[in-house]
């Protein structure tokens, strides 16, 4: 494990009828809550082992007891009234004790622990790195020694001008940018997936 490195990881406290919305809109809430949990745990498979000190960052309040183990993962609230601030007060926690910092969510089922080294190890000689979501926002973002000014300002979050508009706010840094992954935000997004099929049993398209 890299002192240098930290690995934010935004969670949801996980509830039933709480999160993926817009999921549970077609699948309903048992099947979102149980995807929801099954994506936690496929977070944690990636997260485990990788080349940082990885963070859990409760949406609400941290659980010591849950299935994060705390001699792994170093845990936190959430602080701010939106997306952007709740970040930005992350990456700032994160650089008082490590120099690269990336952040990620916890609904990317196509991301394993080698993307996520490897990214770590683009801000060697990049000042940051993104991975841009198909639908417009992205699913990884990272930056070496601080955060440009204004990236999590002036955005409208959840939408599909988040990437366009934070790759403006990037054009002065050296920056690279990952392969698009697709999120998990919608039945969509799941249909096709052979993961996810188990919990898809109760809808017919």
């Amino acid at each position: 494990m890299s002192s240098s490195n930290a690995l934010i990881i935004f969670t949801r406290n996980p509830e039933l009828g709480k999160g993926k919305r817009r999921l549970a809109a077609t699948v309903g809430d048992e099947a979102a809550f149980e995807i929801y949990k099954f994506l936690l745990h496929h977070t944690r498979e990636i997260t485990k082992t990788v080349n940082a000190q990885p963070q859990v960052w409760y949406s609400e309040k941290v659980h010591e007891n849950d299935d994060w183990d705390n001699n792994r993962y170093k845990k936190f609230q959430q602080q701010g009234q939106d997306l952007g601030i709740r970040m930005q007060h992350a990456f700032e926690t994160a650089f008082q004790s490590h120099d690269k910092v990336i952040i990620i969510g916890s609904d990317m089922h196509d991301l394993t622990t080698e993307d996520l080294n490897r990214a770590f190890e683009l801000l060697d000689t990049k000042d940051a790195v993104i991975g841009p979501a198909i639908d417009g926002g992205y699913y990884l973002l990272g930056f070496k020694n601080k955060v440009p000014d204004n990236v999590f300002s002036n955005k409208v979050w959840g939408t599909e001008t988040v990437l366009e508009e934070t790759l403006k706010d990037l054009k002065t840094i050296n920056y690279t940018m990952l392969e698009p992954r697709n999120d998990v935000d919608f039945y969509e997004d799941i249909k096709d997936v052979p993961a996810f099929q188990p919990f898809l049993k109760h809808i017919h398209a």
